[in-house]
């Protein structure tokens, strides 16, 4: 059964005053799909579950500065930014082909409810986009590429934000390393 795939960042000095701040680097980064290039954006108050302040959908090419204006506004300790927009990277319908996968960002304030204490997070979608499927020998290349892409991501955004930690997790709590490392080892 697949899992989400989720990357979390921890921040030094992290507050409400230098969220967006943090934001507008990781977007400098983050390989927007060429193929669906909108990004939504909504600011959300003190829980997910609440109705949001604001949505505004932004196009390519993006305008980081003009997007953050917009978010500024409701900046508080008890806010969080959700970005919904894709990448490119390898899926398999009834064959492979390079296709806009969903990810969604978030930027969570200090006051805002959460499970995790985390200041960053990513979801990326569900896991089998990066684990080779066993009864596929072929899949081993394309996913091997899309996990390039991750990791690529992410010694980006490691290189870019002052983090305490990060970490790379899925929502049953398995050790994604051991999970694709298991999943190789069966292909090849």
């Amino acid at each position: 059964m697949a899992d989400q795939l989720y990357l979390s960042y921890w921040l030094r000095g992290f507050t409400e005053f230098n969220m967006l701040r943090h934001l507008g680097l990781l977007l400098q980064k983050f390989p927007v799909s060429r193929l669906a290039p909108d990004i939504i954006v909504r600011v959300h108050a003190v829980a997910l579950t609440e109705p949001f302040l604001m949505e505004q959908q932004f196009g390519l090419p993006l305008d980081i500065d003009d997007m953050l204006a917009a978010v500024r506004q409701h900046r508080a300790a008890d806010i969080a930014v959700h970005l919904e927009t894709k990448w490119d990277i390898w899926q398999k319908d009834t064959e492979w082909k390079l296709a806009p996968a969903p990810v969604s960002i978030y930027a969570f304030g200090p006051a805002f409810e959460r499970e995790r204490d985390e200041n960053i997070r990513i979801d990326f979608g569900p896991d089998f986009h990066f684990l080779p499927d066993v009864d596929d020998p072929s899949s081993a290349r394309l996913v091997q590429s899309n996990v390039r892409s991750l990791l690529s991501l992410v010694h980006s955004l490691d290189d870019t934000l002052a983090a305490d930690r990060r970490q790379l997790w899925s929502e049953s709590g398995e050790n994604f390393a051991e999970r694709l490392q298991a999943a190789l080892q069966q292909v090849l």
